[in-house]
């Protein structure tokens, strides 16, 4: 038998690391349901995993570094089902993707409780996000964004004159920003709903998952469906 090249070992390492720090994130999730993002430790995580505390070091840098990879994961996985919900829909009506898009978004908070609270609630004392969030930050809303540019191009994008607004110029060049980073070319009027549309649905799945709506609201998969309709026509989507 041949031994192993220096690529086979150099695979078989990588595999190794790849499984050892996919445990680690795994110990970091239930950590991050037990004793929320400020308490997430690295001691802690190598102690339940049975490894010395400096090898934990050789995967993670610090804790940090950790809380990065799990908002990655996080963002990450609410993307995937955001743009499956897109894809699923392509050719529905602009006014039932969005309806869609909005209720996958209900349904993986409501799933991952702790990774949502991760990255839609209170900021971590410490922690600043690099760079490296960023990209995975956007997906859900380039999805949504992506149903809106789809209904535009198509010419299914019709706002609702009842509701006139004012774009000031200052506003104006935060939406040209806007525009840009979620490469959707519609008018302001267009953009000012659309970002409307996405924080109301996300202030809503907020309120259900934080306790807000206590003692108020119990439908709340009809309350998501009735306000998605509403922000969709808001929109002006057919």
């Amino acid at each position: 038998m041949a031994p192993p090249t220096g690529s086979t070992i150099k695979g078989a390492r990588e595999r190794a690391r790849a499984e050892i720090t996919a445990e680690i994130t795994a110990e970091a999730r239930r950590q991050l349901a037990v004793e929320g993002a400020a308490g997430l430790s690295l001691r802690a995580v190598a102690r339940q995993l049975g490894m010395v505390s400096s090898g934990i070091y050789r995967y993670v840098a610090n804790r940090d570094e950790l809380l990065t990879m799990l908002i990655i994961e996080a963002y990450e996985s609410l993307g995937d089902a955001v743009e499956r919900s897109a894809a699923a829909t392509v050719r529905q009506q602009p006014a039932v993707r969005f309806a869609s898009a909005a209720r996958a978004v209900r349904g993986w908070a409501l799933a991952n409780p702790h990774e949502y609270a991760l990255i839609y609630g209170s900021p971590v004392p410490g922690y600043a996000a690099p760079a490296d969030t960023t990209a995975p930050a956007v997906r859900v809303t380039l999805a949504l964004a992506g149903i809106v540019a789809d209904a535009h191009r198509a010419g299914l994008v019709d706002p609702p004159a009842a509701v006139p607004f004012e774009v000031t110029p200052a506003l104006r060049a935060d939406l040209d920003r806007v525009r840009e980073a979620l490469e959707v070319d519609v008018p302001d009027q267009v953009v000012v709903r659309l970002l409307a549309a996405w924080t109301q649905v996300f202030g809503l799945v907020s309120f259900e998952l934080f306790g807000q709506t206590r003692n108020a609201i119990t439908a709340h998969d009809d309350l998501l469906d009735a306000t998605a309709t509403a922000m969709a026509r808001l929109i002006g989507l057919s």
